[in-house]
């Protein structure tokens, strides 16, 4: 059961929303009580309903996690979980600008979910600095995660639909005095997302006003990046969650590229969350169950696989907006070399590219070590400030 609840049709204010909610749903949303009607009749990015945020609450701000409208892969409307934090304080003239956080990769199944942490705060980089600066933050689950449904890992157009929502919803809570104006901001697989925001922003959603698209170790050339990685224990990870994933939603048989008396382990791998050291613990448990070759084939050179990699990898349109990477040289899950490749190409789309190397920064750390640069950065360009780049000319 989800608790109390509450309709924005039915609660005019979020004063009224706290007053009138006991308790934050405390799990996965089932929809049990949200009818398909609800969810078609609605427009992308309206809340369907909200609750308190448990876990999600910083000092200087309110927390709310919703459930809103989004787009699903064949233009059908779908439900999305997620959070929208507003910082304390009087509201600047012209309302509050608005960040998107598309977070890293937590898993592939509901309960995975950043909203369903104890401490959702503390998983979103830089956090803190842009509550500082008056910036009302956007945090979508993506599809899948938080309510049933299968999550489209690394499936670019899904995730920058959500986003984009996610920046809708924020500006239907009436005490964010939310701008159109918004920054997208992810970490890792939030990295992809944010990329992919850029490049169908102004079809997907143009009445919003996208100022930039800052990224740290960001998944972009997923063939590369997948070859490079599948047969490390972390690789084997994500590789697990993507094929997992993937098969699911495109309804392709797995038992065509795992090895015999594999596939147990393989989907137990598949269905962990990474969220916390507890279950870090469990997924290095259930790593090591797997062989270091689980592949009967490499999925980057069998198809369906390579071609759903060739397809979600961003580049092929125009960025949207300046663009910042920062990117950690002792990242072994997104390899330096192949975001410097990528960095290069949007160079030679004309892409102002801003990027910074963070010396000995591990891949898990990079979101963090990177947000006082990002956060500064996104706050030049909602001054208005001409982005900087260091493309070579």
């Amino acid at each position: 059961m989800l608790g109390a609840r509450c309709g924005l049709s039915i609660c005019a204010t979020v004063a009224f929303f706290i007053s009138g909610l006991a308790a934050s749903s405390a799990g996965p949303i089932t929809l049990g009580d949200v009818s398909e009607s609800e969810i078609r009749n609605a427009k992308p990015g309206q809340i369907i309903r909200v609750w308190p945020q448990k876990g999600g609450a910083h000092p200087n701000a309110k927390a709310y996690r919703i459930l809103y409208r989004s787009t699903g892969l064949n233009g059908e409307p779908i439900p999305v979980s997620g959070a929208i934090i507003i910082p304390d304080g009087k509201t600047p003239p012209g309302g509050r600008p608005v960040v998107a956080w598309a977070h890293p990769t937590t898993g592939v199944v509901s309960r995975c979910a950043p909203t369903l942490l104890p401490d959702l705060s503390g998983s979103i980089a830089g956090l803190a600095e842009m509550l500082e600066r008056g910036y009302v933050i956007a945090a979508t689950d993506y599809p899948g995660l938080g309510e049933p449904g299968t999550h489209p890992y690394l499936i670019g157009v899904s995730e920058a639909r959500s986003v984009l929502d996610s920046v809708r919803a924020a500006r239907q809570l009436p005490d964010s005095k939310a701008q159109r104006r918004f920054a997208v901001w992810g970490h890792s697989q939030g990295g992809h997302a944010a990329l992919y925001t850029g490049e169908l922003a102004a079809e997907y959603a143009p009445e919003l006003e996208l100022v930039g698209v800052a990224t740290a170790a960001p998944a972009t050339y997923l063939k590369l990046l997948f070859d490079a990685d599948h047969t490390t224990a972390s690789g084997k990870t994500l590789t697990a969650m993507a094929l997992l994933s993937w098969s699911k939603l495109f309804d392709i048989p797995l038992d065509s590229i795992l090895r015999p008396g594999s596939r147990p382990a393989f989907e137990q791998l598949g269905r962990d969350c990474i969220q916390s050291i507890k279950e870090l613990l469990k997924l290095s448990q259930d790593t090591s169950q797997l062989r270091v070759n689980f592949l009967s084939k490499n999925p980057t050179k069998t198809e369906p696989w390579a071609g759903i990699m060739r397809r979600n990898s961003p580049g092929k349109a125009a960025a949207g907006a300046p663009v910042f990477i920062a990117q950690g040289t002792a990242d072994h899950i997104v390899r330096p070399a192949i975001t410097r490749k990528f960095a290069n190409h949007l160079c030679l789309q004309g892409t102002r590219v801003h990027m910074i190397w963070l010396e000995g920064v591990s891949h898990d750390y990079a979101g963090y070590d990177g947000a006082p640069a990002a956060v500064r950065w996104m706050s030049d360009r909602f001054a208005g400030r001409p982005a900087p780049s260091n493309c070579k000319r």
